[in-house]
């Protein structure tokens, strides 16, 4: 494991980062801002700033999910482009998109569905745009 770890395409792996962390930034503050406000019931609140603690988070977050997912394309030698796309669907629904619906069904969430399904759309298309800078050879 060590070895897959070292020998990973670090410039793809920063690549794929930057554009999935990105595309958070632009999905939740741009296309969806208004409806994720209204599935956290914060439609009528004040809008806070962000602290740093909602920033650096995620970005971990998200650098170990494609950490993870380039181990798991050496390992079963994913380098075409459809391979890559297959599996960044197949890991957005069965592991980010389950895992985010699992969070969503609280009582802390007031509109369960709605948050599912904007972060749910956004981790799939994350991790296929991911996927596909993951194979890049830069």
């Amino acid at each position: 494991m060590l070895e897959i770890f070292l020998s990973l395409n670090w410039i793809s792996v920063i690549s794929a980062f930057f554009a999935y962390f990105f595309l958070g930034y632009v999905w939740f503050t741009v296309f969806f801002k208004k409806l994720y406000r209204v599935s956290l019931g914060k439609e009528n609140e004040k809008e806070q700033p962000l602290t740093m603690i909602f920033v650096v988070g995620p970005g971990i977050c998200t650098l170990v999910i494609l950490i993870t997912t380039a181990i798991l394309f050496s390992a079963l030698h994913i380098h075409q482009t459809v391979d890559a796309l297959k599996w960044g669907v197949f890991i957005g629904i069965g592991y980010l998109s389950a895992n985010t619906f699992t969070i969503a069904i609280n009582p802390n969430i007031p509109k369960p569905i709605l948050y599912g399904l904007i972060s749910s759309a956004y981790h799939l298309v994350g991790i296929n745009i991911a996927s596909f800078l993951l194979i890049q050879n830069f």
